[in-house]
């Protein structure tokens, strides 16, 4: 979590032309969630997300036993996965973890969230600042592009890390892809991960992201930016969660496009668009304020999961 003194600080404010005959033109990966009216998700589409779900429940666990890989449930339901890195302390920066997921050929990083209560009064602050993003870390932004501050800073503590982490693991398993995923803060941090490692990365290796209960990162300048350049991303949210309608739009916040709303046990939807306020199956018009949310979704389940710290057994 930010220690006391930097979470006042730094969360005081919260993807025609006809065909040639010889060479094929290339194709963009597809979004599964880019869709452009709410779809009904497949029962075979919602067991799909059970293994990123683990993988950002394992993120809650100590360094300690994610390390071997034997956080109980969480990294039994995902057999042979490879740690290779653990840090943070759960208190100044964020337990974070990456490893190497051989039934998918790719590089696994995630993040824990925080407390929910804490993280909602932070994130419900009128005067919740944001910024620039910091070019050395991601280069080439155009300066009308602003994030949250405290996501940014937090990023900023352990990006550079997990960033050789990541292109070592590319290097000795000829990884194709990295998958960033992350609950809460977590996903928040996962969202400014899948830019960061789009613009570090060779542009052969594909970024996924899945997020869960994901607040608003940036402004709509963000949202563009990343909607151009992240064709894999889902952030998905439960039923009455209030995180995912924070900071609100009049404080200047998008979400970027990917919605899966979870409306029940084996219901759920993808939403069109960034932020779908005019879809009642989806988040905003399901939750239209902090005080017809319920915090304890932000928990789970989702699809029989819960994520935090008390359920890393």
């Amino acid at each position: 979590m930010f220690s006391s003194s930097a979470l006042s600080l730094a969360l005081l404010g919260a993807l025609g032309v006809a065909a040639m005959p010889s060479v094929a033109p290339p194709v963009a990966p597809v979004r599964r969630a880019q869709v452009t009216s709410v779809t009904t998700m497949t029962s075979s589409q919602l067991s799909g997300l059970a293994p990123y779900t683990e993988f950002a429940r394992a993120a809650y666990c100590s360094p300690s036993i994610v390390e071997g890989w034997e956080c109980g449930e969480a990294c039994q339901a995902v057999p042979g996965f490879e740690v290779s890195l653990t840090g943070g302390d759960g208190d100044a920066i964020q337990y974070y973890y990456v490893g190497y997921w051989p039934s998918e050929n790719s590089v696994v990083v995630a993040h824990q969230g925080t407390d929910p209560t804490q993280f909602l009064s932070d994130l419900t602050d009128v005067d919740i600042p944001m910024e620039n993003l910091d070019p050395t870390l991601f280069p080439g932004v155009d300066s009308s592009v602003e994030v949250h501050s405290g996501f940014a800073n937090e990023h900023a503590q352990t990006a550079s890390i997990i960033l050789t982490e990541v292109k070592s693991l590319i290097s000795q398993y000829s990884a194709t892809s990295v998958t960033l995923v992350g609950h809460s803060l977590g996903g928040a941090l996962a969202e400014l991960d899948c830019m960061f490692m789009a613009l570090n990365l060779p542009s052969d290796i594909a970024i996924k992201g899945v997020t869960y209960g994901t607040p608003r990162v940036g402004n709509p300048a963000w949202a563009s930016l990343f909607d151009a350049t992240i064709s894999d991303f889902q952030r998905i949210n439960n039923e009455e969660d209030i995180i995912p309608i924070v900071p609100g739009r009049f404080l200047g916040f998008s979400h970027v496009m990917g919605e899966v709303h979870i409306i029940k046990p084996n219901d759920a939807v993808e939403c069109p668009g960034d932020d779908d306020a005019t879809d009642s199956q989806c988040t905003i018009m399901t939750v239209p304020n902090i005080f017809e949310g319920d915090i304890l979704d932000h928990l789970g389940p989702y699809q029989g999961i819960y994520i935090g710290t008390i359920y890393c057994t």
